[in-house]
């Protein structure tokens, strides 16, 4: 889930970093001012002044976000909501961190079956725009351990509990290429060996996830795609002179965030009741986009958009149809310009942007039992 602003160009003004047709050179810096002070988060209601004090805290760097996890890790499983309280039971999970390339501390989590239970095929997820894999999706991936698949997940740099500055991604290259050595280690662990291996990617996790398969076509058996950020609508990709400042900014300051911050909460959760739950995701980056991650954005969508004719592995693309934060068109373009002999797209009447999670419980595992079902078919064809 992408709680923070997130590169759906064909909202609204205020929902875009990139609408300013009609502005000058001088108006777009003064818009693009730098800003690096941390927004100040919202006192929890019903959660004790200890508590709140921890979440408030400036969680720029991955020491004081692992702390406020693990203050909050027991009220997040404790909260009403389906996913936590219909948890299939004896899923076997399993943190740890990993050292990368770049010599940082990466965060990995698992999630099996229960114990004698055949492992059917793993399953890598790719997590959206300062989203983490240690809230929502923590009870995602056991709804499809529970169907015997084995999930595993990262949190990217700068994101979740993973070292790097929050809500900073300087190369979403190295973001992709982070994931391939991370998945790597994961499909060569003993559990899974000789297993179909699947990726799973939400938003801008997405968009990682096609950039990998780009990266390593024949490394999967297949991908499947959940509000997938992988291409601008026309009519609001900016134009050359405001793409240039941006540009221009984010080489000047790259860690500065873009100004102002927009509540998009409204965009993402279709039930109310689910939508306030946000507030418990403490560690997920709800600020302004800095500036060089608002450019790797633009420039990852660019990049997919010229080669979704590459797009060959079997395909599934999920998409509520009212989504404001990723187009639902876009959706149809990849999946009639994708190569894939075996392409599948579901679009849900009326779903918003956060479909596994923040629609009512019958369509949350609509959308899951579909995902199960997609994978149940292609790993034990009839």
């Amino acid at each position: 889930m992408d709680r923070a602003l997130t590169p759906r160009f064909d909202t609204p003004a205020t929902l875009s970093p990139f609408r300013y047709r009609h502005g000058s050179s001088l108006a777009i810096t003064r818009r693009f001012a730098p800003a690096i002070v941390c927004a100040k988060r919202s006192p929890i209601d019903g959660v004790s002044d200890e508590l709140n004090l921890i979440a408030s805290q400036n969680l720029d760097q991955a020491p004081a976000r692992r702390l406020a996890r693990s203050a909050f890790v027991d009220l997040q499983l404790q909260l009403d909501h389906c996913l936590f309280k219909k948890a299939p039971s004896g899923i076997r999970t399993e943190e740890w961190y990993e050292r990368n390339s770049k010599g940082e501390d990466i965060f990995c989590k698992s999630w099996l079956p229960k114990s004698g239970d055949e492992i059917k095929a793993a399953v890598c997820f790719c997590h959206g725009y300062g989203s983490t894999c240690t809230f929502f999706f923590d009870g995602i991936a056991k709804q499809i351990a529970g169907f015997g698949y084995g999930v595993y997940a990262i949190d990217h740099p700068g994101f979740g509990l993973s070292d790097g500055l929050h809500g900073h991604i300087p190369s979403f290259d190295d973001l992709a290429d982070n994931a391939i050595e991370q998945f790597t280690k994961m499909k060569g662990r003993s559990e899974l060996r000789n297993l179909p291996r699947f990726l799973l990617g939400q938003s801008m996790g997405g968009a990682v996830a096609l950039k990998i398969h780009l990266k390593e076509p024949q490394a999967w058996d297949g991908l499947i795609l959940v509000a997938p950020m992988c291409k601008i609508s026309e009519d609001v990709k900016p134009p050359p002179l405001v793409l240039k400042t941006l540009i221009l900014m984010s080489t000047l300051f790259p860690k500065a965030k873009l100004f102002p911050k927009r509540d998009l909460s409204d965009f993402f959760f279709r039930d109310l009741s689910k939508r306030k739950l946000c507030e418990y995701d403490v560690i997920c980056y709800d600020d302004q986009t800095r500036l060089k991650t608002a450019v790797e954005l633009l420039n990852a969508t660019r990049d997919i958009e010229m080669q979704v004719d590459k797009v060959s592995l079997p395909l599934l693309i999920l998409h509520g149809d009212t989504d404001k934060v990723t187009d639902p068109t876009v959706s149809k373009f990849l999946h009639k310009h994708a190569i894939s002999q075996d392409k599948t797209l579901k679009l849900y009447p009326g779903g918003y942007h956060c479909i596994l999670e923040g629609d009512t419980d019958e369509n949350i595992f609509t959308v899951i039992n579909d995902i199960v079902a997609w994978l149940d078919a292609r790993v034990d064809p009839k």
